[in-house]
Parts: structure tokens; C-alpha cells; sequence
């Protein structure tokens, strides 16, 4: 029984045993009739993570052998970076390359920040490296420090292959070039004007990167979708080129040299919590270049002689800068020596042709290495000097100016209209090519002195009297400025009769001053032990208008001794000689600009031209009403820092403009020029220039200094009331003499009443900014609450009053009409309509 039942669950068993598979293979076949054959997995993609060298670096590749070997093929870069490199800080400077159409220029830096590349596990980061805030390593704060900087990762890529070697890593860097990183890529503060959302892959790209032994540098097209483009409107996006620099900080950093605001200079700065006081405070120090005594001559050196630097400062001339300008740009390059060799260097600033294609097919003007003057063909009337500068040191690394090819037409206009009058060598639409030459000399030298470390000295100017400037003698011996850094462009104070005077400045007693002050090596200190030093040299100098140093002022002129295109110690002086040449000009402006043959837009421009440096005599002049002197000082010297312009000044400089602007300027207005030159505008322009001034004169911040100035100084000081007075005099004196009043003055005067309103009814409360150094400066005003708005309400009830005693005795219908319409206008603005 149990032998039989075994064998028919033996017989079961092989029957299913056979059954199965077969049915299952049946089955598989049917399926397989269904489904096309599908390739491994491990075939069908490419293999991830750390591939052999070979495998990532092919033979298709081009290698570019630099601070990286940079490998690339099919438009992707692969960067391998050595071992020795990972942790060490390098540079990334953002600048625009070529620029998009009203989108600032090219050359113009974007951003610039310190990176570091980090290996961790099986990835490079790429970190943000700041060093604003730092503490002294050896002090316990340095790790508080550490921990309230830790550094952001910009990017990450994934590690695809070591060398053969071992000793260095391999990364696609492709991404952080090809997309949107606004950290080197077109800045987010400066997105918002063109109502920039986004970038546009399919047409940027990476147009090429190359690598050199100090530095890598990319140049990548970016296309942005912008709602607003400056150009183009109807595309919808701007494209512009992309310069990103990389530069390696050297691994010692440069002894610092700390700055003083007595002396000027481009700086960096940190927040340093490892000093000895009782708060955080900001270091601030030069940027400069690295020039160092050679050990050899050390003895030399003490001993007061000149000694050649370890490493000079070499400028290289574009290979694109035309020929017959390239001597004058070398001139104003080594102009310099004589300001280096107050420091106690000899050829510590040269300029070199650089090597042709043949001498050396590799040198390129975007090596670090080499410090160029680029040569620009762009219509932009310009020239500028950026530098690239080491963060923790100020060392300077490289500097290129950027020469454009129009800053001829800025000299040529600007050397007609300020000395033609004097000077046969200005009269003509094309100078000869010495004279041009002279004057690239001098912009040279003037960019060349922003490189090295100085920006512009407009207080200088002022050291020298008025009428020095029309001595010969003086002039030959100390140009027309202190300093080459000021704008005092050319001569215009210097009189037909002033035979032999210099029309220029030079390389000057303050540029030697603040050469030798921040240049000067200090052997065996530290930087904290120089200061004394430094300051004591300062003490030297202190008092002499010289080795002054005034700021540039932007926007507001609170200092009319610190202003751009001024000359001399007296505003209303130096503006009288300028405006006599200007008559001495204008009949003779359309022969010096005529040419047979041509039409005249040249007579147009240059009409323009004087106009405009007429309104600078303006503004020179009415900056001093209101205006307080602001000269530096520290804790040690006597005096003031700020003072107010005396009163006897300001009512000189407020009866200048009620004579040579208010008073309508009929000589500006040359019938036989506006007749060749504009079918319309003539009455306008001359509006325009007296509507400038008296918003300037009648600006909220001017006039609350004034009252500030009554409060402190009382019966010295030019009151508002007094001013207020002045002006309506000037402006309406017609009320007081009984004379006609013609269309020019008419539309002053309605300009006066329309300021007024604006004082009375419209001016807002301004807010001082946050720190009142540089170049920003705006005086507080709460408005509702000073004393102005009593002031104008009063002046405009005296203004009507005067107004309707005079309506009677009207010259003439217009005359009549025009105060019948002035004396509703006030009664608006006293009364207006809610």
C-alpha cells in the first residue's frame, strides 16, 4: 500500500517536473515574439564616477598647459587641478568684455572675489573665500571667526579622474561657465534696470578658455531675456561677452601699508577682531604695487641713493595702438620716474613695444604677468585705469588701461575751448599730430597715476593763485596744478598777453609727495610700525596747500575747493579770465571749425562745446554759496576740519552770477552761428543754463548749511535772508529800475517762481547717508520743520507785493502781461487749491 502510493507521487512529481519548464519556455518564446531585445543596463549608459586618466582625457583632446591644464573638445573644458593648487586662494575678477549697447564698457569690472578649490571625498568645491572679517590666528577669537565666516560653496563637481600620476584631479568645469553663476556672471544689482528674469542656454556658450602660468582666463557670451534691454527692444534679451579672470594670490602676502585720509589712495580694508581695543574696527590699507630693495643694495638705499627694484613696474604698449601714438603713451608711462625717484627707486616704472607674434607667438595682453595699455576702437570719449589687487595686502597684481580710440575728440575739444584764445595750435577741427601727441602724454600719465594707486586730488588745484597761472615762469616750473591727478584740464585763465605760460600739468609736487609716502620702503618694521612714520611725514607737509588732498564730490558740491575742470585759489577770478576767452572766441569759432566743402556740425559742436564750459564757470562759482571747506585732520593738529566759506566770498560769487548769467549773457547768443547751426532752441538753451544754476543756488542741503552757518558764525556769516535778497534783486530787477523785461528774463524769472513753489509746496525731508566721507555727501534737510519754508513764503509775499506796484508802470504789453501773470502765479503757490 505504501509502495504503490510512493510511486504514483514519483510518476506526479516527474510529470510536473517536466511540464513546468516546458510550459515556462513556451510561455518566453511568445513573449519574446512581443518585445524587441533590449541591451544590458550596464551598456546602455555611461559608466559613473571616477574614470581612468585615459578614458576622460583622450587623445581628441586639446590641452592648454597653464596654472591648470585646461582640456578641451566639443566646446567642454575639463580643468586639472594639481594638488599643490587645492586650498590655495585665487582671484576671480567679473568684467565685460564687449559690451552690449548702452551697457556700460569694455573693461568695466563686474565682481570680484576670492575662491579657494577644496577636494572633499569625491567631489571639488569650488568656495567663496571672504575676508572682510579676520582675527589673527594664534588669538582665541580667530575661531569665532572662522565659525561666523564659514565659507559658501559657489559649485560643486564631481571628481571625474586623477592624473597618472596621482597628483592632481580632474573636473568638467564646463557648467560653471555655460550657465547662470551670478556670482561671475552679469551682477544681480545690475539686473534690475533691464528687468533681466533669466538667462538663455541656447544662446550663450563658452567661446573659449586659456591658461596661463599665474592665471586662467575665460571669455563666455551671455545672453540674457530682459524686459527692458537698453537696445534692441524689439529681441527681448542682451548678449554680451564675459571676461572671467583667475588669478593665484601669492602664498606670502605683502607687508601692508595702512592708510591715511590725508594722503590719497585707493585702498582695501578688513574688519579685524583680534586688535587690542574694545569693539571691531576696520583696517583700512593702500593698494600698491610690490617694490622691494634688493638685498644687495639694502646699504645703498639707507645711504639716500637710488636703487632699481627687485621687480619694476612694466607696461606694455597694445599691439593695436597705432604707431604714431604709441612714443607719447611710453611718455606719459615714464613721466612717473621722477615721482618713484622721490621714493628711492630709479626705473621702477617702464613702459615696453611688446614681443611681435614671431619673438614670441604665446605672449597674450590677458597673461597676468604682463600690465598692459589696451588700445579700444570705440567711440566712447574716454580712458580708464583698473587694477587687480590682492584683498588681504592692497599688493597690486596687474593693471590694464583701456585706451579708447575717442578720447582724441575729449582733448581736441576740450584743448580748443579752454585755450584757443591764446594758443594758434587749438584752432582747427584736426590738431597736428605733436600737439595730440602732448596731450595722450598727458592723459597717459593721468591713468597711469590711477594704476599705481591714486585716485583724483580735485583739491589741488586750488594751491595755486589766480593769477600765477598767467606767469610764465611759474607755470614752466610747476604746471598749472599740484597735482596730475586733479581735473584742471588746460590753461584757461592765461591772457593773450601771458607770453610762454604752461598750458598743462605735470607730474607735480603732490604726485611726488604721495609717491614717496606710500612707495617709500620702511626696512625692518612691521606695518603697524610704520605708521608713526608715515604720519610724521604727513606733519612734514601739513598746513601747505601743495600736499593738500581734496575728495571728488559726486552729486553734491559741499567743498567748492575740492571740484573737477577748476583752476586757482579763486573761484570768481579764474571764471572772469575764462569767460574773456570764451568772447575772445566765439567770433572766430566758425572760421577755426570751417572746411570747404563740409557743413557745420563742427561750428555746432564746438557753439556746444563753449557753452558748456561756460555753465562750469557757474557751477565753480555758485558752489562757494552755501560751501564748507573740508580739509583732514587728525586729533594732533589745530584747526578746524570743516569750515564755512566766508561771507564776503559768497556774496562775491552770488553778485557773479546775478552779473555774468542772470543778467542775460547777449554775447553767448551769436545770431550769424544759431542761423547755420539750429532751427529752433536758442531762447531754451539760454533757460536752461540760468535754470541749472538757480537750482543749484536754491537747493534744499545748501540752503539749511547757510542757516547752520547763521547759527554758528551769526553776523559773519551770509544769511539766507541776505541770500534770498541778493537773489530776487539780481533776478527781478527790473521791478526796482522801471525797464523792460525780455524774453530771456522773463522765463528766469517764472524759473525763480517755480523754484519757490517747489521750496514751499514740494521739497521732501532728505536723510544724511550713513557715512559722510567719500564721495556722497547730502545734508540732511527735515523741511516741514526748518526755516526755509518761512523764508520763501515771506520772499514770495515781498515778490508779489513789489510785483503789483510795478504793473502799472509796465514798459510795454508784454512787460505788463507777463507780471499780471507772476502775480497770480504766487498767489497759486501761497494759496494753492486742495
Amino acid at each position: 500500500m505504501t509502495r504503490k502510493l510512493l510511486s504514483k507521487v514519483l510518476i506526479v512529481a516527474f510529470f510536473l517536473s517536466f511540464t513546468l519548464p516546458t510550459e515556462a519556455q513556451r510561455r518566453k518564446k511568445k513573449n519574446d515574439k512581443k518585445k524587441p531585445p533590449v541591451a544590458a543596463k550596464k551598456d546602455s549608459k555611461p559608466k559613473k564616477g571616477i574614470q581612468p586618466y585615459a578614458k576622460v582625457v583622450t587623445k581628441k583632446h586639446t590641452t592648454d598647459d597653464g596654472l591648470f591644464k585646461v582640456h578641451s573638445l566639443d566646446n567642454k573644458y575639463l580643468f586639472e587641478i594639481p594638488d599643490s593648487l587645492l586650498n590655495r586662494e585665487m582671484l576671480m575678477v567679473t568684467r565685460i568684455a564687449k559690451t552690449a549697447s548702452g551697457i556700460g564698457f569694455g573693461g568695466g569690472k563686474q565682481n570680484t572675489q576670492v575662491l579657494r578649490w577644496v577636494k572633499n571625498k569625491k567631489q571639488i568645491l569650488l568656495k567663496v573665500v571672504s575676508h572682510n572679517v579676520v582675527a589673527d590666528t594664534i588669538l582665541p577669537v580667530h575661531e569665532a571667526v572662522v565659525n561666523s565666516n564659514f565659507e559658501p560653496i559657489l559649485f560643486a563637481f564631481p571628481i571625474k579622474a586623477f592624473s597618472k600620476d596621482s597628483t592632481a584631479t580632474v573636473i568638467d568645469a564646463s557648467p560653471l561657465f555655460d550657465g547662470d553663476v551670478k556670482a561671475i556672471g552679469f551682477p544681480q544689482r545690475r539686473r534690475k534696470s533691464y528687468k533681466i528674469s533669466k538667462m538663455d542656454k541656447s544662446r550663450s556658450y563658452i567661446d573659449r578658455i586659456s591658461s596661463y602660468p599665474q592665471n586662467i582666463e575665460v571669455r563666455n557670451v551671455k545672453t540674457y531675456v530682459a524686459g527692458n534691454p537698453p537696445a534692441n527692444s524689439s529681441v527681448g534679451s542682451v548678449t554680451m561677452e564675459l571676461s572671467n579672470s583667475m588669478i593665484l594670490l601669492p602664498k606670502t602676502p605683502m607687508k601692508r601699508r595702512y592708510f591715511d585720509e590725508r594722503v590719497g589712495w585707493f585702498t582695501s580694508s578688513q574688519t579685524d577682531y583680534g586688535l587690542d581695543v574694545q569693539k571691531s574696527k576696520s583696517v583700512t590699507y593702500l593698494d600698491r604695487w610690490r617694490l622691494e630693495v634688493k638685498d644687495e643694495d639694502i646699504a645703498k638705499f639707507n645711504r639716500g641713493e637710488l636703487v632699481e627694484p627687485k621687480k619694476p613696474i612694466v607696461y606694455y604698449i597694445d599691439r593695436a595702438t597705432p604707431k604714431k601714438w604709441r612714443k607719447y603713451i611710453k611718455q606719459g608711462i615714464e613721466d612717473w620716474q621722477v615721482a618713484f625717484e622721490a621714493a628711492g627707486f630709479k626705473n621702477a616704472i617702464i613702459a615696453k613695444d611688446p614681443p611681435s607674434k614671431e619673438e614670441d607667438p604665446d605672449w597674450s595682453p590677458e597673461d597676468v604677468r604682463y600690465s598692459v595699455v589696451r588700445y579700444l576702437a570705440s567711440p566712447i570719449p574716454n580712458a580708464n585705469g583698473p587694477h587687480v589687487s590682492d584683498p588681504r595686502s592692497g599688493e597690486i597684481l596687474e593693471s590694464d588701461i583701456n585706451w579708447y580710440h575717442n578720447v582724441m575728440t575729449l582733448l581736441h575739444n576740450w584743448y580748443f575751448i579752454q585755450t584757443a584764445a591764446i594758443n594758434p595750435e587749438a584752432r582747427s577741427n584736426q590738431f597736428k599730430d605733436e600737439i595730440m601727441g602732448r596731450l595722450i602724454r598727458f592723459v597717459s600719465a593721468h591713468e597711469v597715476g590711477h594704476t599705481i594707486g591714486l585716485p583724483h586730488n580735485m583739491g589741488s588745484s586750488v594751491a595755486y593763485p589766480v593769477d600765477s597761472l598767467r606767469s610764465a615762469t611759474f607755470t614752466q616750473k610747476y604746471g598749472t596744478a599740484p597735482s596730475i591727478m586733479d581735473y584742471a584740464r588746460f590753461n584757461y585763465v592765461a591772457q593773450p598777453e601771458d607770453k610762454g605760460v604752461a598750458l598743462m600739468p605735470n607730474i607735480g609736487p603732490y604726485d611726488k609727495y604721495a609717491i614717496n609716502w606710500g612707495y617709500r620702503p620702511i626696512l625692518n618694521t612691521s606695518a603697524e610700525e610704520e605708521k608713526p612714520i608715515l604720519k610724521g611725514w604727513i606733519k612734514e607737509k601739513a598746513g601747505d596747500p601743495l600736499y593738500r588732498f581734496g575728495h571728488q564730490q559726486a552729486g553734491n558740491i559741499i567743498d567748492p575747493s575740492s571740484q573737477t575742470e577748476d583752476l586757482g585759489a579763486d573761484a570768481m577770478k579764474a571764471s572772469s579770465y575764462g569767460i574773456k576767452n570764451l568772447q575772445r572766441i566765439l567770433p572766430r569759432l566758425e572760421e577755426w571749425t570751417s572746411e570747404d566743402g563740409e557743413n557745420y556740425d563742427e561750428l555746432k559742436t564746438m557753439y556746444g562745446q563753449l557753452i558748456g564750459q561756460f555753465n562750469r564757470y557757474m557751477g565753480h562759482v555758485s558752489s562757494n554759496i552755501g560751501g564748507v571747506y573740508e580739509y583732514y585732520k587728525t586729533s594732533d593738529q589745530s584747526g578746524a576740519v570743516y569750515t564755512h566759506v566766508p561771507k564776503e566770498h559768497q556774496k562775491r560769487a552770488m553778485s557773479f552770477v546775478n552779473k555774468e548769467l542772470f543778467a542775460t549773457p547777449n554775447w553767448l547768443i551769436d545770431q550769424n552761428i544759431i542761423s547755420k547751426t539750429q532751427y529752433s532752441g536758442s531762447v531754451e538753451r539760454i533757460r536752461g543754463l540760468q535754470v541749472r544754476t538757480l537750482n543749484r543756488i536754491l537747493k534744499t542741503g545748501r540752503l539749511t548749511r547757510v542757516i547752520e552757518n547763521e547759527v554758528i558764525n551769526d553776523k559773519k556769516a551770509y544769511t539766507i535772508l541776505e541770500l534770498m535778497t541778493d537773489l530776487r534783486k539780481g533776478i527781478w530787477s527790473e521791478l526796482y529800475n522801471n525797464k523792460t523785461i525780455d524774453p530771456y528774463r522773463r522765463n528766469l524769472q517764472r524759473a525763480h517762481l517755480d523754484r519757490l513753489n517747489y521750496l514751499l509746496n514740494e521739497a521732501k525731508d532728505q536723510r544724511s547717508p550713513r557715512s559722510s566721507g567719500g564721495y556722497f555727501k547730502q545734508t540732511a534737510v527735515n523741511i516741514s520743520q526748518s526755516d526755509i519754508k518761512p523764508v520763501v513764503r515771506g520772499e514770495l509775499k515781498r515778490l508779489q507785493r513789489d510785483i503789483k506796484r510795478s504793473i502799472p508802470n509796465a514798459r510795454n504789453t508784454m512787460t505788463r502781461y507777463h507780471l499780471q501773470d507772476a502775480s497770480d502765479r504766487i498767489e497759486a503757490i501761497l494759496n494753492p487749491k486742495k
